[in-house]
C-alpha cells in the first residue's frame, strides 16, 4: 500500500515552542504535511535546552516532538524578518502561533494581518488559559496549568499533596485538540475556499480531562478527591500489592467482581449483600480493598495474574518505562521506530495495518534556512545579506 499521507499537499508554518505546538505539528507532519518550524535564530525553540544533549541539535524532549520538520531561523521581531515570513505565509495553508498574549499582535501577526493576506489561510493559536477571562494574560506550563485546572487535586495518595502526572498530559493533549481543529477547518476550506481561526489553550484542556469530576461538581456540589490509583466511582479498580510486585486490577462490573472473587477463592465475597453491587462496594470500599488486599499479599504476581486472566479479570502488572519498551506487544505493534540512529515513538495510528512513521529525524537550528527562503523566491545574495545581518541562521548549526 502507498505510504498514508493525506496532508501532502498542505504546508504549515510553525511559530510554536516547547511541547504542545511541537507536538501538533509533528502529528501533521507524519500525516504529510510540510511543516516549516520557525525558530529563533540564536537560541530556537526552547526545548531543544530542556535536558542533556541526546542528538546533535538538542534534547530528548525536543527529538520526541519535533520529527519530519523543516527549521527555519529567522528573527520575527526584525523588520526584515518579518517580511520574510509574510511572504511565506501567502503561500501557506496553516499559520501555528504559540506567543505569549499581546505578542502576535505587535508583530503584526494577529489574525485578522494574515488572513487579510492569505484568506483561505487556518490559523491556529495556543495559549495557556484561553483568549478570555482574568487569567487570559498570563503565561502557564503543562505542570502549572495541572496545578489551576484542578488534575493536581484529583491525583495523588488521599493523604498527602497531590502530584503531578507523570507524563505531559496537558501539553500532549492541547496539541491533539490543535491538530484535530487544523483538520476540521482544512476540511470546511475544501467546501468554502476561506480559512478559519482556531483557538486552544492548555486550560481549556485540562477542564477537558475532568468532565465527570466537574459535571459530579456542577450537579452535587461534591468535590472530587485523590484516590491513589483507584478509580473514585468503580471498586475493586486500582492497584493492589502482591508478595512480589504489584497488579492492576479493574473488576468494571458485579460479572467481573465476582470473578475476581473466584479467581482470588474468595466466593463468599461475591455472596455477600454488603458487596452485591458497585453502588454497595463504594460505599465500603476500605472494607472490601482490605480483604481482597490480604488475599493478593499471600502470592507471587506471576501466579495471580494466570489465575486472573485465565477468569477473564482485567489485570496487569505494574511496569516501569523500561519494561513497556521492551515488551513483545511493543515489539508487535511496531511502534518504535529509528530515526538518525535513535529510537523514538512513531504515531499511534495505523492506516491499512501500516504504522503511521515520521518521514525523518527532528531538525538542526537553521538546517533548512536557505532552502525554505529559495522556494519563497529570495535569491542567494538576498539569502547572504540576511545572514550577514543575523536575520537568520544558516546551515543547521547546533
Amino acid at each position: 500500500m502507498p505510504d498514508f499521507l493525506p496532508l501532502a499537499d498542505i504546508r504549515i508554518l510553525d511559530l510554536t515552542s516547547s511541547l504542545a505546538g511541537p507536538y501538533c505539528t509533528e502529528i501533521l507532519s507524519a500525516l504529510g504535511a510540510d511543516v516549516v518550524k520557525v525558530e529563533h535564530p540564536g537560541r530556537g525553540d526552547d526545548s531543544r535546552a530542556w535536558g542533556p544533549a541526546f542528538f546533535p541539535g538538542g534534547s530528548v524532549i525536543f527529538f520526541a516532538a519535533n520529527a519530519g520538520k523543516r527549521s527555519l531561523a529567522l528573527d520575527v521581531r526584525a523588520r526584515a524578518g518579518r517580511e520574510a515570513l509574510l511572504r511565506l505565509v501567502e503561500q501557506a495553508d496553516v499559520f501555528l502561533q504559540s506567543l505569549r498574549p499581546g505578542t502576535a499582535e505587535r508583530l503584526g501577526l494577529a489574525s485578522e494581518a494574515l488572513l487579510a493576506r492569505n484568506p483561505r489561510l487556518v490559523y491556529c493559536s495556543i495559549g495557556s488559559f484561553g483568549r478570555n477571562g482574568p487569567l487570559s494574560g498570563r503565561p502557564g506550563y503543562d505542570p502549572m496549568i495541572q496545578a489551576a485546572g484542578g488534575i493536581l487535586s484529583v491525583t495523588g495518595e488521599p493523604d498527602r499533596p497531590g502530584v503531578r502526572v507523570g507524563v505531559s498530559l496537558v501539553d500532549q493533549g492541547t496539541g491533539q485538540w490543535a491538530a484535530l481543529g487544523i483538520l476540521a477547518a482544512l476540511r470546511e476550506r475544501d467546501r468554502t475556499g476561506r480559512g478559519r481561526v482556531v483557538d486552544v489553550s492548555l486550560y481549556e484542556t485540562a477542564l477537558g480531562l475532568l468532565p465527570y469530576q466537574i459535571t459530579r461538581y456542577l450537579g452535587t456540589g461534591e468535590i472530587s478527591r485523590r484516590h491513589g490509583t483507584a478509580f473514585p466511582l468503580i471498586v475493586p479498580y486500582q492497584v493492589f500489592a502482591t508478595r512480589d510486585g504489584e497488579l492492576m486490577i479493574a473488576a468494571a462490573n458485579d460479572r467481573l467482581f465476582a470473578a475476581l472473587c473466584e479467581a482470588l477463592e474468595l466466593p463468599e465475597l461475591a455472596a455477600d449483600p454488603r458487596f452485591a453491587t458497585n453502588p454497595e462496594r463504594l460505599g465500603r470500599r476500605e472494607e472490601l480493598t482490605r480483604l481482597l488486599g490480604a488475599r493478593l499479599l499471600e502470592r507471587d504476581s506471576a501466579a495471580w495474574l494466570e489465575r486472573l486472566e485465565r477468569a477473564g479479570v482485567p489485570v496487569s502488572p505494574v511496569l516501569d518505562v523500561g519494561q513497556v519498551a521492551e515488551h513483545p506487544q511493543t515489539r508487535a505493534l511496531g511502534i518504535l521506530q529509528e530515526l538518525a540512529g535513535r529510537r523514538t515513538v512513531a504515531l499511534p495510528l495505523s492506516a491499512d495495518g501500516e504504522r503511521v512513521r515520521h518521514r525523518s529525524p527532528p531538525p538542526l537550528l537553521g538546517e533548512h534556512t536557505a532552502q525554505v527562503l529559495s522556494e519563497a523566491g529570495y535569491s542567494r545574495a538576498e539569502i547572504a545579506a540576511l545572514a550577514e545581518s543575523e536575520v537568520i541562521r544558516l546551515g543547521g548549526a547546533s
